[in-house]
């Protein structure tokens, strides 16, 4: 799932032409015939949280697109002008209405083939209420052992789960840089 190509030069207008810059780059970039615009196509971040409450993790269940009624970690993309932690609390509290404290950084996922970076903190819920917002079916809280693996909606949350629960029974966490091909 590759994003669609830039087309129009977001300084002009021009359409643009794919070449190699003239400034000694090596790739193939979206470039503006008119005023030499470079534009670079770099990848997402998507942020998020694994909310704790004693020995239960929240999930939310989608309510949208992609993966449509699947379980997932609170998160997503990353807005400008926030920091990776600012993205995940907003997130968390976006798609779950949590109260929680922000805790340490755990994950770092890279999956290049659709060009994105996801980073998950651990956070403690204040609260085990929640009050979802609209992309969100149902947000509840699950043991290790009531996770409906089957149903999560993507494998970087999968993934990021079975390492938290690895460290938590190892009783010492560790921050996880991975890849998903």
């Amino acid at each position: 799932m590759h994003r669609p190509p830039i087309k129009h030069c977001k300084s002009c207008g021009t359409a643009v032409v794919y070449r190699l810059p003239d400034d000694g780059d090596t790739k193939h970039r979206a470039v503006c015939p008119t005023c030499q615009t470079v534009h670079y196509e770099n990848p997402l971040n998507v942020v998020g949280t694994i909310p704790i409450w004693g020995d239960r993790v929240l999930l939310c269940k989608r309510n949208i697109e992609p993966r449509w009624g699947k379980w997932t970690l609170p998160a997503g993309f990353m807005e400008l002008n926030e920091t990776v932690s600012e993205g995940a609390a907003r997130e968390t509290l976006e798609e779950a209405g949590a109260q929680f404290e922000m805790g340490e950084f755990f994950s770092l996922v890279n999956i290049p083939r659709v060009g994105q970076v996801h980073l998950f903190y651990r956070a403690q819920l204040l609260s085990d209420q929640f009050d979802p917002g609209f992309e969100t079916l149902e947000a509840r809280l699950f043991s290790e052992d009531e996770i409906p693996w089957d149903e999560l909606a993507f494998r970087t949350v999968s993934e990021t789960l079975k390492r938290f629960f690895a460290d938590r029974r190892q009783g010492n966490f560790s921050i996880h840089v991975f890849d998903i091909a």
